[in-house]
């Protein structure tokens, strides 16, 4: 498959995806910042802002599960390349360096949303 069709740009406030829609791709941002955020009606809650070189979507990707958050563009000309899910798990079989970035980054995220859960519970 050639890259320039696994490129998307989007607009500002663009959904990426959304909360609880089925999906086996990871995205990374090339160009601009992606919101990731619970959204109840016309609420909006963002949880981390990504930007160029950073990835989302890795959960659904590795485990099949329906997204767990909204992805939002939140600048104009964001790109974001997906990665499939049979590229994903071809790059984590021959790209140990891959494999690794992903486990580091998700240990990051578990850790920042441990802090969180333990501060709303001991306040």
């Amino acid at each position: 498959m050639a890259i320039e069709k696994c490129i998307n740009e989007f607009d500002v406030g663009d959904v990426i995806f959304e909360e609880g829609s089925s999906g086996r791709e990871l995205f990374v941002v090339l160009d601009g910042l992606v919101e990731i955020a619970k959204v109840s009606g016309a609420s909006k809650t963002v949880i981390v802002t990504l930007g160029k070189g950073e990835f989302f979507g890795e959960m659904a990707v590795i485990d099949g599960s329906s997204r767990s958050a909204t992805a939002i563009a939140g600048t104009a000309n964001t790109r974001v390349m997906r990665i499939n899910h049979a590229r994903f798990v071809y790059l984590v079989s021959q790209q140990p360096a891959f494999a690794l970035m992903i486990m580091d980054a998700l240990s990051k995220r578990l850790r920042a949303s441990n802090a969180v859960t333990f501060r709303a519970a001991n306040p």
